[in-house]
């Protein structure tokens, strides 16, 4: 089991101005959070916090791979993460009631006299938003390399099936498809 506290950053002891934290994690990182869209996971979070005297802004950079299965074919496909996250995190006196009332999920509020920032949540919800809503190979034709063929057959045979039907409550429209009013 993962240690909780490696994704927790004692910022109290660090000085003002940059400082990087850098995680990899992979499927055995998601099990806690249940099932996931991908599988095979090799994540890269690269964390750039600029601690300033009442806020920090933290930066996060997802890179690496995983494999998500395709939308069209069934077949798994490898995908490539890149992505780049921010948080500003404020600190106040009643970080509770603020994080109630702030509508911008990239601020978030803690307490003035926390001195761990556990950056796991966040980590799990950025590679997530790494993974797009729609996962398919940028081949149209379904040529590419990651294809699955037998898919690529059978959706060619419903559009060729769709286009042979025709609807009856458009056959008598088509006299009116040339028609000239003048």
């Amino acid at each position: 089991m993962i240690s909780r506290r490696e994704y927790e950053i004692a910022f109290v002891g660090l000085k003002p101005g940059f400082h990087e934290f850098c995680y990899q994690v992979n499927d055995k990182f998601f099990e806690e959070y249940g099932g996931q869209d991908f599988t095979n996971s090799d994540a890269h979070v690269k964390l750039l916090l600029d601690k300033n005297n009442s806020f920090m802004m933290l930066k996060f950079e997802i890179g690496g791979k995983a494999e998500v299965t395709c939308d069209r074919c069934s077949n798994e496909l490898p995908l490539q993460l890149f992505e780049e996250f921010n948080v500003t995190v404020k600190m106040v006196e009643n970080p509770e009631v603020m994080n109630d009332q702030e509508e911008d999920p990239d601020v978030y509020y803690i307490s003035r006299g926390e001195s761990h920032l556990d950056v796991k949540d966040w980590i799990y919800e950025f590679v997530n938003l790494s993974i797009p809503m729609q996962k398919t190979c940028e081949y149209e034709n379904m040529d590419g390399p990651f294809c699955n063929p037998l898919a690529k057959e059978i959706l060619q045979n419903l559009k060729e099936q769709e286009v042979q039907k025709e609807n009856p409550l458009w056959k008598g429209l088509e006299k009116f498809k040339d028609f000239d009013p003048e």
